[in-house]
């Protein structure tokens, strides 16, 4: 996880939701439907809170994607991100590219695999880290999250399959999506790593939240993305 949603994909979620129902959803409400797992596609997600709701007539798909990246985005996603006004423009980094070259500098080879749209993934990536044709594996380039067909992927890019592969996610999507690759590729050592999302980092709910992370299979939980280095020491020790 290197940047803080909460203001962006979150809001994008809720805004969604009121435009349809008039009715803005709880972060609590939309953690429980996070948890179950499935709901990694925050389009599919913002239909499902509305049908949850009781919407008697839900929107069509592409018209709800629609009004999703227009409050995301805020201009054409495939357009000059200088253009866009969106809620895309809050969003906190929570690493810098500094970090990288540290995971570089300990023979740690590195990707993403992202359920974000391509324009901002390497919006994130590119633009405001600054890392060069990071390996990357973003929506559409693969089956949505808990399918591990795009981690499998990205994990043969990386490594052999004699080399253990991390991922660090902050869902149980993520969680369950190693869990699968487990199934799908028994010989190789696949490990998870969970994190909190930061709009649970000084909550109540953070502790609740991390033990749906380990029932849902993480090796380990830590407090933030910089501590990644450190829980791959000791998973692989």
């Amino acid at each position: 996880m290197i940047r803080d949603v909460g203001g962006s994909y979150r809001k994008a979620i809720v805004e969604t939701v009121h435009h349809y129902s008039g009715t803005r959803p709880h972060a609590e409400s939309i953690d429980a439907l996070k948890a179950e797992g499935c709901w990694n596609n925050d389009w599919e997600a913002s239909l499902e809170l509305l049908r949850r709701q009781g919407e008697q007539e839900l929107p069509a798909f592409e018209a709800l994607v629609e009004v999703f990246n227009d409050f995301y985005f805020g201009g054409d996603p495939g357009g000059d991100p200088a253009a866009w006004t969106g809620f895309i423009r809050n969003e906190p980094l929570l690493v810098e590219s500094a970090f990288f070259a540290e995971l570089s500098a300990a023979n740690v080879r590195w990707g993403f695999v992202s359920g974000a749209e391509p324009p901002s993934a390497r919006f994130v990536l590119e633009t405001r880290l600054g890392l060069q044709q990071p390996p990357l594996i973003a929506m559409g380039d693969a089956p949505d999250k808990p399918d591990p067909s795009g981690f499998l992927r990205l994990a043969s890019a990386l490594a052999p399959a004699s080399v253990p592969v991390a991922y660090l996610g902050d869902t149980v999507a993520d969680v369950t999506t190693v869990v699968r690759a487990r199934q799908a590729r028994s010989g190789q050592h696949f490990i998870s790593l969970g994190v909190a999302p930061p709009h649970l980092q000084d909550s109540h709910r953070r502790g609740a939240y991390e033990e749906q992370l380990r029932a849902a299979g993480a090796d380990a939980v830590i407090a933030r993305t910089s501590d990644v280095l450190a829980a791959l020491e000791q998973a692989i020790a």
